[in-house]
């Protein structure tokens, strides 16, 4: 039987103090207004649709901006650290991706994060004013773009399978969701 340790708290809320003193174990810790938040290891397929929208994204990416994928913290404050599966970011030279820099985060659905990152995740970056969400569902090859508008996300796009999904926004681009997990 493998043993588990516990790290000891002496406070409800957890921080990115305690997130950096957690093991590196092959498992995704996050934080979420101070609630840990964790998930196994992606799939394959999850995989892939991420690495293909980095690279697809990378192609039209405009200097001045930066197409990362995870792991990249995403840390608006000391309760919080997210990874998104991919970023665009318009300050090339800091360590990590503050709010105000995000331009784009989007993130990959998986049986373990699908309300996480509809909803939960969702109202976190819409309450950090980052300007846009997609998100990208492999099982269903579906891609659906949100774009802050007066503190909200509002659904500008979506598409299915080799429907092709064009956007403006952090920069022009066009999807097929279904060339994301081919």
């Amino acid at each position: 039987m493998t043993a588990m340790t516990v790290m000891p708290r002496e406070y409800a809320d957890w921080t990115i103090g305690d997130l950096e003193r957690l093991p590196d174990d092959g498992l995704r810790y996050e934080l979420l207004d101070g609630t840990l938040l964790v998930s196994p290891a992606p799939t394959r397929i999850h995989q892939r649709a991420a690495f293909e929208l980095g690279h697809i994204l990378r192609r039209f990416c405009p200097e001045g901006l930066e197409v990362v994928a995870a792991p990249l913290d995403w840390q608006p404050d000391d309760r919080t650290s997210l990874q998104p599966d991919v970023m665009v970011l318009a300050d090339r030279d800091l360590a990590t991706a503050p709010a105000d820099s995000t331009m784009l985060v989007v993130e990959v659905l998986s049986p373990s994060s699908r309300r996480k990152d509809a909803v939960y995740k969702l109202s976190k970056y819409q309450d950090e004013g980052v300007p846009s969400y997609w998100i990208v569902d492999p099982d269903e090859s579906s891609i659906t773009a949100h774009e802050l508008r007066d503190g909200r996300y509002l659904t500008v796009g979506r598409a299915i399978g080799d429907t092709a999904l064009s956007l403006d926004q952090p920069f022009p681009v066009t999807i097929v969701p279904a060339d994301l997990i081919r």
